[in-house]
């Protein structure tokens, strides 16, 4: 019990709505929960059923009607919207659907992006780009444009672009969404690899159960209520 790791996040008395003209809609109700360090949660349910919404809210995209988030111990509900974009940039990796790479960009500049907010130099700036591109086993394709890349070689640049700050969190929506099943194994295998061996904290939102068997943990959502872990 001794070596148990303490939570990265900590979640407390969370609730969650939303306005939709004179009707308040609850989507998350008093939610407890904590993430250890080193964790691969996956979170399940149906469209509507709150998961994306809490995904956002650990990483400091979307803000809470009551309760607290900690995360490594900071307080990110208390923040301001520039507190937060500042802490975002250091302490979360985003994995999105869509990939959101730029399209004029190469996969270098893509992936320097995030760095370009930092005091790194240039040539550190370069050694970072370089690590994150060889961790993906995309080196040889750090000069092409996001469209000579398949689409999971698109994620995987995206994938680079979110562990180049070296974050706190990686956080996914639907990192398999848009994927063939081959590019979907491939860019879970990543995932699971980051987390396995570099120790990566992931909270990803599926709605595929082959995705979710990747995770450590399982947590499914049925209208803003947390079941179970599996």
């Amino acid at each position: 019990m001794g070596n148990r790791k303490q939570p990265i996040v900590e979640i407390r008395n969370l609730s969650k709505s939303y306005r939709r003209g004179s009707e308040v809609i609850s989507v998350l109700e008093n939610i407890n929960l904590d993430i250890p360090e080193g964790e691969f949660l996956a979170f399940m349910g149906p469209s509507g059923s709150g998961k994306s919404t809490l995904l956002n809210l650990i990483a400091g995209i979307d803000g809470a009607d009551s309760g607290m988030i900690l995360v490594g111990g900071v307080d990110i509900t208390s923040m301001t919207e520039s507190e937060l974009a500042y802490w975002r940039s250091i302490n979360v990796g985003f994995i999105f659907q869509f990939y959101n790479l730029i399209p004029v960009l190469t996969a270098f500049e893509n992936v320097e992006l995030p760095l370009l907010l930092t005091w790194l130099s240039r040539k550190e700036r370069r050694e970072h780009v370089e690590a994150a591109l060889r961790m993906v086993n995309l080196s040889d394709r750090m000069d092409h444009y996001p469209g000579q890349l398949s689409g999971g070689q698109q994620q995987r640049v995206a994938i680079a672009r979110a562990i180049v700050t070296d974050p706190t969190i990686l956080v996914a929506d639907e990192p398999t969404g848009d994927l063939d099943r081959a590019s979907a194994e491939s860019v879970l295998g990543l995932m699971a690899l980051l987390n396995r061996e570099f120790g990566k904290t992931i909270i990803m939102v599926t709605h595929d159960p082959h995705a979710a068997e990747k995770a450590h943990t399982i947590i499914t959502f049925e209208k803003g209520i947390l079941g179970a872990p599996v």
